[in-house]
This record gives C-alpha cells, sequence and structure tokens, in this order.
C-alpha cells in the first residue's frame, strides 16, 4: 500500500539510489509524453516556442536561441522582441551597430559577445547561404556562438527536421528518472536517439524545459506534487518538496 504523500513545500530526506525500475519502453515513454503535455498546458510558454508560433522563422529561431544561452527565458523574450522590433532579416540585422544590437538584447548573459555573434552569423547568410538559415548541421555548427544545443533547436523547431536538442533540463531530468546514466549532454542526446520515437525528438525539448522550470528544479524538486512521480527513480535527488 502507497504511504501517504508528503506535504508540499517540506524538505523531504536524502534519497539513496533509483527508487523505481521504470521499464522505458515506447508505451510508457508516451504516457510520460501525455503527462507532460498535460503538465505544460499550466505554464508559461517558452519563449523559443512562441518565437515559432509567431514568426515560423528559422532566422528568429537561430537569434533566439543565441540570445537564450546562460539566460533566463524572460529576458530571452524581452531582448529577443526588441531587436527584432529594429531588424527582422539577416540584411536588416548586419546592419545594426554592435552596441545597438546589444542594447537591445541587455541584460541577457554575455550581451556583447552575443551581440558581435549575431552580427556576423547575419552577415555569413547573407554573404553565404543567400541569406537563408542552413538546413544541415555541419553548416549551422560554422556559425559563430553556435553549438549543438543552438543547431539541433534550429533543425527542429525552425525546420521540421527531427533532432534533439539537450540543455541542462534535457539532460538532468531523464538521468534523474532513470531513462539515460549520462554524464555528458553528447551522451544523452545519443541515448534519447535510441529511447526516443522520432515523432518525439522535436518537441521533448519544450516539454523537459518547461518541465524543469516550474517543476523539476536541479536543487529541491517539487516531487510531492510532480505528475511523473510513479515513474521517477528520483536518482541523484538529495531533497525534495
Amino acid at each position: 500500500m502507497r504511504s501517504a504523500a508528503p506535504k508540499a513545500g517540506v524538505e523531504q530526506p536524502r534519497y539513496h539510489g533509483p527508487l523505481m525500475n521504470t521499464t522505458w519502453n515506447e508505451p510508457i515513454i508516451r504516457d510520460l509524453v501525455a503527462r507532460l503535455e498535460l503538465f505544460r498546458q499550466g505554464c508559461r510558454v517558452t519563449t523559443l516556442v512562441e518565437v515559432e508560433r509567431a514568426t515560423r522563422s528559422p532566422f528568429h529561431i537561430l537569434v533566439a536561441c543565441v540570445i537564450s544561452l546562460r539566460t533566463k527565458d524572460e529576458v530571452t523574450a524581452q531582448g529577443s522582441a526588441r531587436l527584432f522590433d529594429l531588424a527582422q532579416t539577416p540584411e536588416a540585422m548586419a546592419k545594426l551597430a554592435e552596441s545597438t544590437i546589444a542594447k537591445a538584447i541587455f541584460p541577457a548573459g554575455f550581451y556583447n559577445t552575443k551581440a558581435r555573434q549575431l552580427r556576423q552569423i547575419s552577415a555569413i547568410l547573407v554573404e553565404e547561404h543567400h541569406s537563408e538559415v542552413p538546413k544541415n548541421e555541419a553548416d549551422l555548427l560554422a556559425l559563430p556562438g553556435v553549438g549543438r544545443k543552438t543547431a539541433n533547436l534550429v533543425l527542429g523547431i525552425g525546420h521540421g527536421i527531427p533532432a534533439i536538442c539537450v540543455d541542462t533540463h534535457v539532460h538532468r531530468i531523464p538521468n534523474r528518472l532513470g531513462m539515460v546514466q549520462t554524464l555528458k549532454p553528447d551522451q544523452t542526446e545519443k541515448e534519447l536517439r535510441v529511447l526516443l520515437p522520432e515523432d518525439l525528438w522535436i518537441p521533448i525539448n519544450d516539454l523537459l524545459v518547461t518541465f524543469g522550470q516550474n517543476q523539476c528544479h536541479p536543487v529541491s524538486p517539487r516531487c510531492s506534487t510532480c505528475p511523473l512521480d510513479d515513474l521517477c527513480g528520483k536518482v541523484g535527488v538529495e531533497r525534495s518538496r
């Protein structure tokens, strides 16, 4: 018989190892995703999804991704909006001064560096890609400031090409659940490519980011009210609420 759930907001003691041994087959994974989709309905839409829905522009997705690195989502949303008020296309953004871009995206993390990168990216798109955002990983990774996370987000959300973007949430939560046992995001991406049906590769990022921001925090997650509690191994969880 399952014990009563602990009170929300009360710190719970240290867990030692996995509490669940869930078999992560396709029916269980689709059940997990269905619960995450239901959870997301009660949360604020993330900036990148908001940009995708509003513009359907791979360039806008790329710009918002660069701004979002090491930056809170609310700051990304505000900075992206201010910058897009100034420039909607690679041609227009390439003509902006770096200081103008920096002022628009401030206080995003490393805003001066990102301003330089965004101007360089825009110029490269104009000069080498006919003002289009590339649809392949190699060309995306060749752009200043673009790593695997950004490249996969642009491929997935921007172009609709199946790709798994692994950020801090997408790395942490599958490990905490016990879906994967990895140390680095690249390893997590590789494991998730095997575990997840391809139709879930694109949406899994936004689902786990939303869940990580609002429920499954890095420290002291809200386990007492978690919709995934019966699936979760709570791997590495030392305290919860």
